[in-house]
C-alpha cells in the first residue's frame, strides 16, 4: 500500500462539480492499493499517517501531529499510484489492486482512522475526482508499506 501525504491548509474533492469531501488544516492523503495488500498493510499506513509529525511546533520544528493541530485527512484513493512507466510512455497498471479488493482496503483504512478518533473526509471511490489543495510548505511525505527498514 503506498500513500502521499500532503500537509495541506485546506484541501477538497468534487465528484461531477459537487464536493464530496473537504477539510482545513491536515493531511491530504492519496491512498493507492496493491493486489497483493491486506489488512497489516492498512495497519502500517494508518498508524504511519495518524502518526505522522509533520506540522510547526513553535521553534518551527516538525514535531506535532494531527491531534496536537486539530487537524484532519482527506482520504483519496488513487490507484495511478502503482504506475509503472520504467518502460515505454503508457503506465502499466498491473500491480494496482481490482477494484473492489481496492476499495475494500482503502474503506479499512479509513475506518481505522476513524477509529484512532482523527477527522476523516474522503472522496468517492472509483469516481472521475477533482482534488484542490493548499499544500503548505510545500510537504509532501511518500509512505510505502513494503518499505519499512
Amino acid at each position: 500500500m503506498r500513500a502521499v501525504v500532503q500537509r495541506v491548509t485546506s484541501a477538497s474533492v468534487a465528484v461531477s462539480d459537487t464536493i464530496v469531501g473537504e477539510i482545513g488544516r491536515g493531511f491530504l492523503a492519496l491512498i493507492g492499493v496493491a493486489r497483493d495488500d491486506g489488512e497489516a498493510d492498512v495497519e502500517l499506513i494508518a498508524l504511519k499517517i495518524a502518526g505522522l509529525r509533520i506540522f510547526d511546533d513553535a521553534a518551527g520544528d516538525m514535531n506535532l501531529g494531527l491531534r496536537d493541530v486539530d487537524g484532519a485527512i482527506l482520504a483519496v484513493s488513487q490507484f495511478t499510484l502503482y504506475g509503472d512507466a520504467r518502460r515505454g510512455r503508457r503506465p502499466s497498471f498491473i500491480e494496482a489492486a481490482p477494484g473492489e479488493a481496492a476499495r475494500a482496503l482503502f474503506d479499512s483504512v479509513v475506518a481505522r482512522l476513524r477509529r484512532d478518533g482523527l477527522k476523516v473526509a474522503t472522496g468517492e471511490f472509483g469516481a472521475d475526482m477533482q482534488v484542490r489543495l493548499v499544500n503548505d510548505g510545500p510537504v509532501t511525505i511518500l509512505l510505502d508499506s513494503r518499505k519499512t527498514f
